[in-house]
């Protein structure tokens, strides 16, 4: 048994790798910083295999998948991911498009490359990381939800096409709320409500995906959440969320 997880040198990432290690998989995981995978491989269980590529360049995710087609892997999780807070005209171009890149554009790139090879094999699951930031428009992190949304829009067509075929393969969306990570930092946000750990939730996430679960959203609040914004006034949720992310920003 065997998984690749990206983004896995910290945050949820790093806790799913240490997940699956108690589970007996063997792991494959990938990130930019090579000092943290090494320091994450020390602590699990079983054999690891580290690759350090920053996934923000196409090429280097087809070359990820280059490099461990051949293996017999059953799971993936594009754990990938940043996000950045701010008025729209006021953040920096560069750092939304690497966001895209990294955010939409790998998570593409890697769950067809996978999917193909799943689907010849008839068997397992791709797990995306998206957010609760995937199920409305987000003033003032407006790129970063966008780029969450595609993700969970992308899954959901999946779903439905495999589900179609009958195929064994699964697809999965992981859509938590605030979890404590380094996201904050790297966003430059500070959540007002409290945060799930990063071992509650790839612990909930890995137990969900088994159950073949299509959206997984960890925490009551965050389900009750997302139950009431299918009933509320598009209007009325954008001046909430801007209120939220404002407060977020100080």
């Amino acid at each position: 048994m065997k998984a690749l997880i990206t983004g896995a040198s910290s945050g949820i990432g790093a806790a799913m790798a240490v997940e699956l290690s108690n589970r007996g998989y063997d792991l494959i995981l990938v990130a930019r910083r090579k000092t943290r995978l090494e320091s994450l491989k020390k602590s699990l269980h079983t054999n690891v295999q580290i690759i350090p590529f920053d996934l923000g360049s196409t090429f280097n995710c087809a070359k990820l998948f280059d490099q461990v087609k051949t293996q017999d892997i059953d799971i993936v999780i594009n754990n990938a991911g940043f996000g950045l807070a701010g008025d729209f005209t006021e953040t920096s171009l560069d750092k939304e498009l690497d966001m895209i890149d990294l955010n939409v554009k790998a998570v593409h790139t890697l769950t067809k490359l996978f999917l193909k090879k799943f689907k010849e094999e008839n068997k397992g699951y791709i797990l995306n990381v998206a957010s609760s930031a995937a199920f409305q428009p987000g003033p003032l992190m407006a790129t970063y939800y966008s780029t969450k949304g595609y993700v969970y829009s992308l899954t959901m067509a999946l779903y439905e096409e495999l589900r179609k075929e009958k195929s064994k393969v699964y697809v999965g969306c992981l859509c938590p709320g605030p979890v404590d990570t380094e996201f904050n930092k790297v966003a430059k946000v500070e959540f007002k409500m409290s945060s799930l750990s990063s071992e509650y939730v790839a612990s909930y996430a890995i137990r969900k995906m088994f159950q073949r679960k299509l959206v997984i959203i960890p925490g009551w609040k965050m389900k009750c959440g997302y139950y009431l914004s299918k009933f509320s006034p598009l209007k009325l949720k954008l001046k909430f969320i801007y209120r939220v992310q404002k407060s977020k920003l100080g």
